[in-house]
């Protein structure tokens, strides 16, 4: 007699902070080829120091960002236009506060990209799965190394790209 086999789908792994490390996260403002006005931008990357190093950093990113909804590629996701999209983004008092579930980060961010958010009314937002240890917290990043990031075709095709809309306190 064979006995009746039933398989189950895998357990869903949860995500663990820890394996993604240091969660950095910086704003700039460019000018936007389609209409010449300057468009904020807010990256976050992993440094690459979790529990399991930068391959599982990046495993962590592609994670989580699999777990909010936000797809890995070129494509991106308008949040104004996603329903239940679990991504806001506060900005207050020269502070911009991205929150995900599991996580919280926030940047000082510079007058000129103050200035493109009211413009605007939202941000350009890159998540890299790739992590990038040479730009610490602390130490500034040049605006050539930012550039060499950010325009690397390997980092953007492995990153999540969201229009995110800004929020404000009201008083």
């Amino acid at each position: 007699m064979v006995p009746n086999v039933t398989s189950t789908p895998s357990a869903v792994r949860a995500f663990r902070p820890a394996r993604l490390g240091t969660l950095v996260v910086i704003a700039w403002s460019g000018e936007h080829p389609d209409d010449e006005r300057d468009m904020p931008f807010l990256l976050a990357y992993a440094l690459g120091d979790g529990e399991d190093g930068p391959e599982g950093a990046e495993a962590a990113a592609r994670q989580l960002l699999d777990d909010v909804g936000l797809p890995v590629g070129t494509e991106f996701v308008d949040a104004a236009e996603s329903v239940g999209l679990p991504v806001t983004l506060l900005v207050e008092a020269g502070q911009a506060v991205l929150t995900m579930p599991h996580l919280t980060a926030q940047c000082t961010v510079p007058p000129e990209w103050l200035a493109a958010v009211g413009d605007r009314g939202h941000v350009y937002f890159i998540f890299a799965t790739r992590p990038w240890p040479e730009a610490v917290p602390g130490v500034p990043v040049s605006e050539e190394g930012l550039r060499g990031f950010v325009g690397d075709e390997a980092v953007l095709s492995t990153a999540a790209h969201c229009l995110l809309p800004v929020r404000q306190l009201r008083g």
